[in-house]
């Protein structure tokens, strides 16, 4: 009898089972990126870079297997997308977890717009490559960028499937008379001129949770989602399907944000031109960077902004309360779209660490069913919970949002579907 080689062993062993995500989320100037083990969902590593073509880029990278690996730093010019995921790259296979591994499924990458043409997740080929650059007139700041990761990533991985998830496509339920402009029809159609929404993945996570927070299946459930970080935005979800959302053609529509105005009279844009000569660049400047929170009081950090109230500042508090009404006014009016509501949740920067906003945006509608417990919503948790209390008819959430675990359920259960059927 022979002893069976080594090389006898590798010929017999079982294949491996590809079972992880990389999710890529490419920027103008940055790259963010989390690799996942969709077999229990864990996150295994991730990381961001930044300030890609500057002198001043910088990498850091967190590990997140091993129990207590501390994030390692790298700065200096990374001079394009190319060298960031390549960067990228290095510090996976400095943890063992290359991208050249078989045990990698697929590669996620947000695409901020997909038009109509997109409403769910979509393996990349050549021509869906082609309809995102033809989207890029309605999305000028995100298209372009989230393009070059993708073909970055397939130059990286040419035989691995690269899977784009819209932040659009949650949104493209809403009916027709939620989502059309009232502007002439052929004008409209002909440059695109619609609401489409964003912080889709956002939406669709949190809405799910919340109802599986209360017990429910997501089709038996009403949600009102409060998207609030820098970006913000409102969804009106029914029974699963997105209804109405704040944002529009852009993500300038809708609530007070950071430093974007939201909603305004379109009038205030030729005023500025015809009384203060202002150029349609400086315009847009204006209303996307140097509005909101920011151009109403000079911060658009929350933190700071209640610390400046605390003291005394009416400046920022009047900006606290132009905030505030904006979603009160907001949550009226998805609760009339909706008719009933069983739930409003709170995600995000914002919604999920400020206490004091979650307290004034509810106060004051009792006759809604809307309630805040005091002590509940002074909780700091990572986890889904309820702050209003047991005699509220309608619950108040505060619900982690989790773009990224989103964005890896979405690929592997699209790369997976061939295998499973």
């Amino acid at each position: 009898m022979t002893t069976p080689s080594a090389s006898d062993h590798e010929s017999t062993a079982a294949p491996v089972e590809p079972h992880r995500v990389l999710v890529l989320n490419s920027g103008s100037s940055s790259v963010k990126y989390q690799l996942l083990d969709m077999r229990d969902r864990s996150r295994l590593a991730s990381g961001l870079v930044e300030r890609i073509g500057e002198e001043t880029s910088r990498l850091v990278h967190t590990p997140l297997t091993g129990g207590g690996a501390e994030p390692r730093e790298r700065t200096g010019r990374i001079p394009d997308h190319e060298a960031a995921l390549k960067a990228a790259a290095e510090e996976l296979t400095a943890d063992g977890l290359g991208l050249d591994s078989p045990e990698l499924a697929a590669i996620g990458h947000r695409v901020v717009h997909g038009g109509l043409k997109f409403s769910a997740p979509t393996v990349i080929t050549d021509e869906v490559l082609k309809e995102i650059e033809r989207l890029v007139p309605v999305a000028p700041l995100h298209n372009p960028a989230n393009i070059t990761g993708i073909r970055t990533a397939q130059a990286l991985r040419p035989d691995l499937p690269q899977v784009a998830v819209f932040d659009t496509a949650f949104h493209t339920t809403m009916p027709e008379y939620a989502a059309r402009y009232a502007i002439d029809v052929e004008t409209a159609d002909a440059h695109r001129i619609r609401r489409y929404g964003f912080h889709g993945t956002s939406h669709a996570y949190v809405s799910r949770k919340t109802a599986e927070l209360l017990g429910k299946a997501p089709e038996d459930v009403n949600v009102i989602v409060l998207h609030l970080g820098n970006g913000a935005s409102a969804s009106a979800v029914a029974g699963g399907r997105c209804v109405e959302t704040s944002m529009g053609l852009t993500p300038l529509e809708g609530l007070v944000m950071g430093t974007r105005s939201g909603d305004i009279d379109p009038a205030v844009v030729f005023h500025l031109k015809r009384v203060a000569s202002m150029s349609t660049d400086e315009i847009d400047v204006l209303l996307n960077k140097r509005s909101g929170l920011v151009g109403l009081c000079g911060d658009n950090d929350m933190r700071e902004i209640r610390r400046r109230i605390e003291e005394g500042d009416e400046q920022a508090a009047l900006a606290f309360d132009i905030y505030i009404h904006r979603l009160k006014k907001y949550i009226g009016a998805y609760a009339a779209v909706l008719g009933r509501v069983d739930a409003v949740a709170f995600t995000a920067g914002v919604g999920e660490n400020s206490a004091p906003v979650r307290e004034a945006a509810i106060a004051g509608l009792e006759e809604f069913g809307l309630a805040v417990d005091a002590d509940l919503n002074a909780v700091r948790s990572g986890e889904p919970r309820l702050i209003s209390p047991e005699y509220a008819r309608v619950a108040v959430a505060v619900v982690p949002t989790d773009e990224e675990l989103e964005i890896a359920d979405q690929t592997f259960a699209l790369v997976e579907e061939p295998a499973s059927s």
